[in-house]
């Protein structure tokens, strides 16, 4: 396992432009983005215990980061 953020921009480079342009014009799109960043700056804190959590809370973050993450992709893909 590695103890890379992922970063938005990172997982998706063929749509970075289309992230920053969703991100200053669509409000929903902007908050996801927000707590994808929120909860995988968590995640990253976890990992490398700066902010250690129970193993089953970590489980449980990354999977709403998944699930964040599938939205965002979803958007992007639809516009």
């Amino acid at each position: 396992m590695t103890h890379t953020p992922h970063e938005i921009h990172e997982e998706f480079p063929e749509y970075a432009e289309k992230i920053t342009e969703l991100k200053q014009n669509d409000a929903h799109f902007s908050r996801l983005s927000e707590e994808y960043h929120e909860i995988n700056r968590q995640i990253h804190r976890a990992e490398t215990n700066v902010e250690p959590v129970e193993e089953l809370a970590e489980v449980e973050m990354r999977k709403k980061r998944a699930a964040l993450k599938d939205n965002l992709y979803r958007m992007l893909k639809e516009t």
